[in-house]
């Protein structure tokens, strides 16, 4: 077991939309995995749990020491609030070691009705700075979930300012708003993102306009973003003390995250094989066999670092919200219904490969390759491609099989000790097991009385048998103690050990490794810095706004989507539609244009750009 005086446990964090990405998960490598079950959660497209498929899920996540976090990360109206705490309840019931919380109000009546089940502060939670940590600590919160537009060193600077425990994402898509305090979809369509019933308005195609109607930009996706990619960065994330490393996803299908976590677990593998004195993996069982990852060939809309280095850089994917998937070359010619290309070094394309570009009119178009053949795709010419259009594969065929057939195995280690006595003519046989994760057992078997007549092909046989995979377990044999000579046994006794070693091992519920390293208690201390607490604090019941007085507050304003404040900020981004187009005045030394527009299906939104703080909003018009 780890001691956490010596050892930090880095937590490979992996979104479970259905029971087959759940499995998917776990057999990839993930230390944890988070959830969604009926209601209240912020992903309500995804499959998620009813109670049944939640009981099983985190049986089968448990196995391995693999912790279940359920997300209960929306707003709560008063007239839930009790549906609400069934749903912790159910959760509590069903064995999930934590809930992911947005609402204070909601986080404080289920620390009241049940106080022993951990809370963590979801990123809906709004936790952008070093002194979140405090705050959540004081209502009840031993995790908080930072904002992705965080850089490294305010991620330093939270965890050491935070009493609880840091998770930071490092893997999948990324909202262009502050997470939590986006409102543009509530606006247009009366569907709250902090309700789990976002439209996605930032990957929607827009104008972007002056005031004097002159169009700037036509039809792009102008607040859409790259996806996120930590995976080269998470030995200096580790360093910086984050606690869980969090891959989004929970909309994407097995393959997605099959392939996603797979990756990241093997990246996080080597770095605790690196560093074995300091850090070592959140859960048990090691993981084998199985396909090669790679990120590049699963959906993504190309990938950033965003602003961990403290720097701004080009994020935007305007071009094409959707995934655009692997670069794999140039079409060089186009003929009847067969097109040639210029691939890239190392670019191998297969029957049935899904390919996209982005037409001349900025239209992601795309098509599937019948018969690929060197550089020659046979095809259902599209009448968008065009020769020197820049190809991509959004689906690569032979990695789809490769996943599918070529399934990872993960299995608990076991070390088996065997030690006969003579009981007059018998011989006894005493088995004891210890798994990786300190479960003991220890049974007696009676192999007989016959003695082996070859006493070493009997020991190879034995070791044989033992030595072999039963359930989730892998068993190797470690002393072999006898006070004379071996009896003989058949392969079918000794396989019998295994597997009853094997069975009493389920018996006993799988170990799980403490996170958290260092105490996280409610202080009881009761401050507010800001005494008027806004609209995007998304207060939507009385138990947030009660929460809120007692820590000193004075002036308290409705979640937006109970009053429409006129004049609010629908959105907050430390992305900027001026510094991606080049015509930032502080970055670029550019004239400031005057007021910029968006349009959308005749709706308008009026740019802001917060210069001091270089960050941009959107408003109504």
């Amino acid at each position: 077991m780890s001691d956490p005086k010596k050892t930090a446990l880095p937590e490979l964090l992996c979104p479970a939309g259905s029971p087959l990405a759940l499995d998917a998960a776990i057999e990839g490598g993930a230390d944890a995995v988070y959830l969604g079950g009926l209601g209240f959660n912020a992903r309500m497209n995804a499959s998620n749990f009813d109670y049944e498929a939640l009981t099983d899920g985190i049986r089968r996540a448990h196995a391995y020491g693999v912790k279940v976090y359920l997300t209960l990360n929306t707003q709560v109206y008063d007239r839930e609030i009790a549906d609400y705490l069934r749903a912790a309840d159910m959760a509590q019931r069903a064995g999930a070691d934590a809930l992911i919380v947005a609402d204070l109000g909601g986080a404080a009546a289920i620390h009241r009705h049940l106080p022993d089940l951990a809370l963590h502060a979801s990123t809906q939670a709004c936790a952008h700075s070093a002194a979140s940590g405090a705050e959540l600590e004081r209502m009840g919160f031993s995790r908080m979930v930072v904002a992705r537009e965080l850089s490294l060193d305010n991620l330093r600077s939270a965890v050491a300012n935070s009493p609880i425990e840091i998770e930071a994402f490092v893997h999948g898509a990324i909202c262009v708003c502050y997470s939590g305090q986006c409102y543009l979809s509530e606006k247009i369509a009366g569907r709250s993102a902090n309700r789990g019933a976002c439209i996605q308005a930032c990957r929607s195609r827009y104008d972007l306009v002056d005031a004097t109607g002159k169009v700037l930009v036509r039809d792009k996706a102008l607040l859409s973003l790259k996806d996120y990619n930590l995976r080269g960065r998470l030995r200096e994330l580790a360093e910086a003390g984050i606690t869980s490393f969090k891959i989004e996803g929970r909309l994407k299908n097995e393959s997605y995250v099959r392939n996603v976590v797979r990756d990241y677990s093997i990246a996080l593998d080597r770095l605790v094989a690196s560093q074995s004195e300091t850090y070592e993996r959140g859960s048990f069982g090691q993981v084998s066999g199985g396909f090669t990852p790679d990120t590049s060939k699963t959906f993504n809309r190309g990938y950033t670092e965003l602003f961990l280095d403290g720097t701004r850089g080009r994020w935007a994917a305007m071009e094409a919200a959707k995934s655009m998937g692997e670069h794999v070359g140039s079409v060089s010619n186009i003929g009847r219904g067969e097109i040639t290309l210029k691939l890239n070094k190392g670019v191998s394309l297969n029957n049935g490969d899904g390919f996209s570009f982005v037409s001349r009119f900025g239209k992601v178009e795309g098509f599937r390759g019948d018969v690929c053949s060197g550089n020659t795709i046979r095809c259902k010419i599209s009448p968008a491609l065009y020769t020197g259009v820049q190809l991509y594969r959004n689906i690569s065929s032979a990695f789809e099989k490769e996943i599918e057939r070529q399934s990872c195995t993960r299995e608990i280690r076991v070390s088996v000790n065997l030690e006969f006595k003579h009981i007059g003519q018998e011989y006894n046989l005493e088995a004891s097991a210890i798994s990786e994760d300190g479960r003991e057992v220890r049974l007696s078997f009676e192999p007989g009385s016959q003695k082996a007549d070859n006493q070493e092909r009997m020991a190879d046989m034995l070791r044989k048998q033992i030595e072999k995979a039963s359930g989730p377990y892998r068993f190797s044999l470690g002393a072999i103690i006898c006070d004379g000579e071996l009896p003989f046994m058949s392969a079918a006794f000794l396989n019998g050990i295994r597997r009853e070693l094997a069975q009493q091992l389920e018996l006993i519920p799988c170990n799980k490794k403490d996170i958290l390293l260092r105490e996280c208690k409610i202080s009881g201390r009761e401050t507010l810095t800001q005494k008027n607490v806004l609209y995007k604090s998304n207060v939507s019941n009385h138990l947030a706004e009660d929460a809120y007085r007692k820590c000193g507050a004075e002036q308290i304003e409705k979640a937006y989507e109970l009053d429409h404040a006129e004049g609010a900020e629908l959105m907050r981004s430390r992305y900027c539609i001026r510094y991606e187009l080049g015509k930032c005045p502080k970055h670029h030394g550019c004239k400031d244009g005057g007021p910029l527009f968006l349009l959308n299906n005749g709706q308008r939104f009026a740019l802001h750009f917060d210069c001091r703080n270089c960050e941009m909003t959107v408003k109504e018009a």
